[in-house]
């Protein structure tokens, strides 16, 4: 009998791939898994239901992120940078306007990072920054999985190496504490030197993207102007609040480690300073939520999923089934942890939810065909973030496309996930193999 892990998220690939939308796929590859698992009917919705919870303060967070956005677009904030960015190309037309182009990708790649350790706010940047520069990334013609592949890199790179931050959480708290737990003495073990030669595969992929999507891409500029704003008003006093907000937001988020007390705050003082009228505030806010809805319901749906994958306790058993074509070798044995890790965060959509589960299952494994203790870090915590790049319920791939499709003309699977799964998950399963190898 197919394990019931695979023919969830094979379903649910399949129908994303074949422009079903991704919440529909979810649902229907978690029902598919957990009848395959046996559960039955009743308790694959059970525990799907179970599941919504765990979505639902990341979905309410985006949601207030999105208002905020929509606030910080009213000041101008954002259209005063594009502005600026927009007489550049004009100014350069003759020569295609390759400095400004430049310019705006490294601005991005370089915010993408910020967001995950210097300003831990991940993919909140997107909606504030992305979709007032999306004319000027046309006028370009700039084509938008390239950017696709630059903020997803961006994303997910800094919290794989770097421990501040994001990375901090990822590496120390859940990685190295999950190694720990099942068995492996950790102390000595530079967590940076076991995902160095994994994060050079995901440099190596972006490098790659600049080369696939070099050409340039031509978009409708019409659509973009019926939905952003191209010429907004604003003034010395208007970018100094949004300013504040930004600051205070970004502040009242690290203190209290809330997303929606942040974004609330930020946006509290966008109507108090009267750059939002209070008779406004309504229609912002819910513009703001209906722009950042579609995230909030495909991380709620992924939650279920991952409760149904859990419940069917096949994750073990895809593991088991796999240690059986090993034969004690350590080559094969890397290989199908790195797929299995693979699979699963493809399927759950979240690298820090998924090591927990494949390091109970991993470690011992590891243990039992002799890798080192830094090969096992390396090896737990490239399963985990393979994956988070290519899956369709990935924040990582969401976001991006959250920014670049506000007029409909850049698809989540064809023009993100596709994209970045090629780029970042091919070079990062040989990279990490390599690294369990040599580590």
């Amino acid at each position: 009998m197919i394990n019931a892990v695979i023919a969830a998220v094979g379903i649910m690939l399949i129908l994303s791939l074949s422009r079903v939308h991704v919440v529909i796929a979810l649902i229907v590859g978690a029902l598919v898994g957990g009848l395959t698992g046996g559960l039955g009917i009743d308790a694959t919705l059970k525990a799907f239901n179970s599941g919504l919870g765990g979505g639902a303060t990341v979905a309410l967070s985006y949601a207030l992120l999105g208002a905020f956005a929509v606030a910080i677009a009213k000041s101008g904030m954002a259209h005063a940078l594009a502005d600026k960015a927009l007489a550049m190309v004009d100014r350069q037309h003759a020569s295609g306007g390759g400095q400004v182009k430049w310019l705006l990708i490294g601005l991005l790649w370089v915010v993408a990072i910020a967001s995950q350790n210097i300003l831990p706010i991940h993919i909140a940047f997107i909606p504030l920054l992305v979709p007032p520069l999306l004319y000027v990334l046309t006028k370009l013609q700039l084509d938008r999985r390239l950017i696709a592949c630059v903020m997803t890199f961006g994303l997910i790179t800094p919290y794989m190496f770097l421990p501040v931050g994001f990375g901090n959480i990822f590496l120390n708290e859940i990685l190295l504490a999950n190694v720990a737990r099942s068995g492996v003495d950790i102390s000595g073990i530079n967590v940076t030197h076991a995902m160095g030669i994994p994060a050079l595969g995901m440099v190596f992929g972006l490098a790659v993207a600049f080369f696939s999507y070099r050409k340039k891409r031509v978009y409708d500029l019409a659509k973009i102007e019926q939905v952003e704003q191209v010429a907004v008003q604003y003034n010395p006093l208007s970018l100094m609040v949004a300013g504040v907000a930004i600051v205070a937001a970004f502040i009242i988020q690290l203190l209290l480690d809330s997303m929606i007390i942040g974004a609330l705050a930020g946006f509290l003082i966008f109507s108090v300073s009267g750059i939002v009228k209070w008779r406004e505030t309504d229609d912002l806010f819910t513009e703001g939520m209906k722009m950042m809805a579609m995230i909030g319901f495909i991380m709620i749906a992924a939650s279920g999923f991952a409760e149904v994958m859990k419940a069917t306790g096949q994750v073990q058993t895809l593991v088991e089934s796999s240690a059986s074509w090993i034969n004690h070798s350590k080559g094969i044995g890397a290989l199908l942890m790195l797929l299995v890790g693979l699979l699963v965060t493809m399927g759950i959509g979240s690298s820090f939810s998924t090591v927990p589960i494949l390091a109970a299952i991993f470690v011992p494994l590891c243990v039992q065909l002799g890798f080192s203790p830094l090969a096992i870090v390396c090896i737990v915590g490239t399963a985990g973030a393979l994956g988070d790049a290519g899956s369709p319920a990935s924040d990582s791939t969401l976001g991006p496309t959250s920014g670049l499709n506000i007029d409909g003309q850049h698809h989540h699977i064809w023009d993100t996930v596709v994209p970045t799964f090629l780029h970042y998950n091919l070079p990062l399963l040989a990279f990490g193999w390599v690294a369990a190898m040599v580590l």
